[in-house]
């Protein structure tokens, strides 16, 4: 039963950071519309209390990770670090120019690419101007991403002095037959040493970045690989399926078909994992994410409160995130927007005094409600379908919803759902079904990866 179900379910889908998602935006967006008006339009009416958050994408890595999907820069020239953070700051102070008002920053996350590529000296003097025009709001989450590998107890001292007080360490796995296969050798005194001195600069929140399905991986390294998180005891775990996307990921094609797990066995991997991470305390939160009692994300759950977005989960629930830096993307609630991919056409858009997007969607309302469907099923597992939703979903999607029912993935009731705990690992293929853009019964593969 348990295989029949993931050879049914187990299909390419969208991973649901946005609706509409990414493969369907339109590339003429910025020919149609004034983005700095759209931004001051919702600035105008939103919560000004609430805040906004804040995505900063700084894309340059020394070394390739083979198994990784984002947009990075790969250089071993830190010359450049003082050039971006100089465009980064024009781009900034245009979104400045397009508010209306002072803006609240309720959160801020530093992603990559490696942000602990930058010296310590240049994050401060980038995260410094960044704040010097803006309020902080108090009860503000600050956060980054940083490598084991390079990220130096001044890194942590002087961003921990900004305001920061998580930090999420990409660990991956910890074998190193798959470590030289991903080419990211870290041994775990490297990721100890970097976590214990994460605790000394004082951050009350560390995260660990895992993925299952990577080459050669197998039931051996991953149980190694929990018994290191044992040791070190991360508030937060992201426990994330491979993305298998060569066409997309050149760095991918290192390795073959053949040296990744298969499908069945990949999904044991997980099961493997998520059974040590539960006997080890830490509680099962959305779609690949595992959290200690203490950790907010947890608590936010457990409340109710838990919000998703392009950084991934979050504490935080603003109506506003604004993305700068090369592939960054904008989410004002009534449009998204994505910034230039390649570095080069980023400078030479800010160069020419533009904001540097390169597509983007306006959210219509039947777009907003699907969006606010899918949210809560990936946030809290559970939904009651909207009346505007019920009313624009077609007989076929009702069908596939109750042939799901039946294969005990789901339980509905007076238009409440419910994922049950068979249904779990097929989140994303549960929340497609609202997705109009997306027939399930159909392979998309090279559109996007598969749900598990």
């Amino acid at each position: 039963m348990e295989d029949n179900l993931y050879n049914k379910y187990n299909i390419p889908v969208p991973r649901y950071t946005s609706y509409p998602t990414v493969p369907f935006w339109d590339i003429d967006f910025n020919k149609k519309v004034s983005w700095p008006q759209l931004v001051g339009n919702a600035f105008e009416v939103m919560s000004k209390d609430e805040g906004i958050s804040l995505y900063v994408h700084l894309p340059f890595c020394e070394k390739l990770c083979t198994y990784c999907g984002c947009n990075k820069r790969i250089t071993t020239n830190h010359g450049v670090e003082k050039t971006y953070i100089e465009y980064l700051l024009k781009e900034w102070d245009m979104y400045l120019k397009a508010f209306r008002g002072r803006p609240v920053i309720k959160e801020l996350h530093l992603g990559g690419g490696t942000p602990t590529f930058f010296s310590p000296a240049n994050l401060r003097d980038l995260i410094t101007r960044i704040l010097s025009p803006v309020t902080v709001a108090q009860n503000n989450e600050f956060g980054f991403e940083g490598h084991p590998n390079n990220t130096t107890l001044e890194h942590l001292e002087v961003l921990f002095e900004l305001g920061f007080r998580r930090v999420s360490f990409g660990v991956q796995d910890f074998d190193p037959v798959v470590q030289k296969a991903i080419n990211r050798i870290q041994p775990y005194e490297n990721v100890e040493k970097a976590v214990l001195n994460a605790r000394a600069a004082g951050y009350q929140w560390v995260n660990f970045d895992l993925i299952y399905g990577l080459p050669f991986q197998n039931q051996e390294s991953i149980l190694r690989t929990m018994e290191y998180i044992e040791l070190l005891r991360p508030e937060r775990i992201a426990f994330y399926s491979y993305a298998h996307v060569p066409w997309k990921a050149k760095g991918q094609r290192g390795y073959s078909d053949a040296d990744l797990p298969s499908d069945t066995f990949k999904r044991g991997l997980y099961e493997s994992g998520r059974e040590k991470l539960l006997a080890m305390g830490y509680q099962e939160i959305g779609m690949d994410h595992f959290a200690l009692p203490k950790d907010e994300l947890f608590k936010a759950y457990a409340d109710g409160k838990l919000n998703r977005n392009f950084m991934g989960y979050t504490t935080t629930n603003t109506d506003m995130l604004i993305g700068i830096g090369v592939s960054s993307i904008s989410d004002i609630g009534s449009a998204y927007a994505q910034n230039e991919k390649v570095l080069t056409d980023y400078y030479t858009r800010l160069d020419q005094d533009e904001m540097p997007i390169t597509k983007g969607v306006l959210v219509s309302q039947s777009n907003a409600d699907i969006r606010e469907t899918i949210t809560h099923l990936l946030c809290n597992g559970s939904v009651l379908i909207s009346k505007n939703t019920k009313a624009n979903m077609t007989s076929e999607q009702w069908r596939t919803l109750r042939n799901i029912e039946q294969d005990g993935l789901i339980i509905i009731a007076d238009d409440h759902i419910n994922i049950t705990t068979i249904g779990k690992p097929y989140i994303r293929t549960i929340c497609a079904v609202f997705d109009p853009t997306v027939d399930i019964t159909i392979n998309q593969q090279g559109l996007f990866s598969t749900s598990i």
